[in-house]
């Protein structure tokens, strides 16, 4: 049996998996938590990887590895390969001021749009950039190369020689700022604008199943070296080829966020800034939309009523479709798709007669899921067509998400078994490195579960016209 790894370096921890390379089967797999926080120094992620990797055996029998990891982390390096400073993850959210400021100089957010596929947020790394080169340019200075947190793990797996053997893929690269999934191409000129004129070296991109490289001597504790490197991947895009999602599939995550991705083979150019073009791990496009209000929703509105999740389902499931006109616009923590940082839930619609704890959960369902079909649409609006969706997180536990999502997003819903996806995508990601063909191993995803339903468009409908009430805005402007 060859045996392939896949690492998922997650914000919380580092998940390892051992795999069969011929279908997928986990053979052994370990964990090991992250610190908190908002900037981590990345030697934290490698003692995990360290723990995670001896508890999963080591990769003394292992052919290939691959790492996905959390996308849009700055990892700044100096001349020697130290590490700078403290990393900024993506939930760092200091360099929000920058990334207006970044979006003005470059004359609008069409014109970022165009360049690169995405407008500039506090999470992508082109706006830490910037904060660096304001807020501490001695740092700033001393950076001779930036890379993302996959990239410098696999760097590390590698023997970390030079700067010179930084590699990366496509999938993390879109997420830089200064990278375009359209035309698989660095734009130095963007990277220098954020830096204020430094140019520090970036990692080579590489193609889908591309090797980096191959483990040496003992790196990572018990690895024995010589395992072949992938290219890895950012986290969306390994989880993605994890679940074998191709042309017309979304794979929706409801977890503290709610994130929908979809392959296709058009590339985003959303001048609005909700639909992110970033690339996937295969050498398609992966347009993303996230959004701040997730499975908590449910969650809230469960302790509202004082029911458990398996109460509430049920609650929610007895209640009919549109609730009785009741309404969660499920805004609780503001929003980010659309742009509405200031909004908040509200519950919408209530009258004498249906204000019932069925309604109000199912409405919250509904609000949920609706939420989540504006952003299929604003997908859709950039020419990729969804017509699956696989859904995964913590959300998909609920028996009346997966009862209710086919009706509300007009399209079956698959649900596969919990499962690590990333770190399963990673492995797969190896394997295809190791096997050299055109397309990766056709691993089966196992034991997945379809959802249909009659679609109910007059939910969404309801959902549009409760949200504009909410916001005071017109129908020109909300959720258009």
């Amino acid at each position: 049996m060859t045996l392939v790894a896949g690492i998922d370096s997650s914000t919380q921890s580092c998940k390892v998996v051992v795999c069969d390379a011929d279908d997928g089967t986990v053979v052994r797999s370990a964990s090991a938590p992250h610190p908190g926080g908002t900037e981590v120094h990345p030697e934290h992620w490698w003692q995990a990887l360290s723990s995670a990797l001896d508890g999963a055996g080591g990769l003394d029998d292992v052919a290939a590895v691959s790492v996905g990891a959390q996308q849009h982390g700055m990892v700044c390096l100096d001349s020697a390969g130290e590490v700078v400073r403290d990393a900024l993850l993506w939930n760092d959210n200091r360099s929000a001021g920058t990334a207006r400021e970044l979006i003005d100089e470059l004359g609008g957010p069409v014109r970022w749009a165009d360049r690169v596929g995405i407008v500039p947020v506090a999470s992508f790394t082109v706006t830490k950039l910037r904060w660096l080169a304001d807020n501490e340019p001695g740092n700033a200075d001393r950076t001779a190369a930036v890379c993302l947190p996959h990239d410098w793990l696999t760097w590390r797996l590698g023997g970390a020689r030079s700067l010179d053997d930084l590699r990366t893929d496509r999938s993390d690269a879109s997420g830089t700022g200064y990278f375009s999934a359209a035309t698989d191409t660095y734009h130095h000129d963007l990277l220098t604008m954020a830096l204020r004129g430094r140019s520090p070296a970036l990692p080579a991109v590489l193609g889908p199943h591309d090797s980096a490289g191959s483990v040496r001597g003992s790196a990572a504790g018990s690895a024995a070296g010589g395992a072949v490197l992938g290219p890895g991947a950012g986290d969306n895009a390994a989880a993605a080829l994890g679940l074998g999602a191709g042309a017309g599939d979304a794979v929706m995550s409801l977890g503290t966020s709610g994130v929908i991705s979809a392959v296709g083979e058009t590339a985003a150019h959303d001048p609005d800034g909700i639909v992110a073009g970033f690339a996937d791990a295969t050498g398609r496009q992966l347009p993303l939309v996230c959004t701040l209000n997730g499975a908590p929703v449910l969650s809230a509105v469960a302790g509202m009523l004082g029911v458990d999740f398996d109460r509430f389902a049920d609650l929610a499931m007895s209640a009919p479709a549109g609730s009785g006109g009741l309404v969660w616009v499920p805004y609780f923590d503001g929003e980010r798709s659309p742009l509405l940082p200031d909004a908040r839930g509200a519950l919408q619609g209530a009258t004498s007669s249906n204000l019932t704890p069925a309604n109000v959960a199912r409405a919250a369902v509904e609000g949920l899921l609706c939420s989540m079909l504006y952003c299929l649409d604003k997908i859709a609006e950039q020419g990729v067509e969804v017509d699956r969706v696989l859904l995964i997180g913590g959300g998909a536990r609920s028996a009346a998400v997966r009862r209710l999502a086919p009706a509300v997003l007009g399209r079956p819903v698959d649900v596969p078994t919990p499962g690590e996806y990333v770190a399963r995508g990673a492995a797969r990601q190896a394997a295809w490195v190791l096997a050299r063909s055109p397309a990766p191993p056709a691993w089966p995803l196992g034991d997945t579960e379809t959802f249909t339903a009659d679609p109910t468009p007059q939910v969404y409908q309801q959902y549009r016209e409760a949200a504009r009430l909410t916001l005071g805005q017109s129908s020109k402007v909300v959720l258009v």
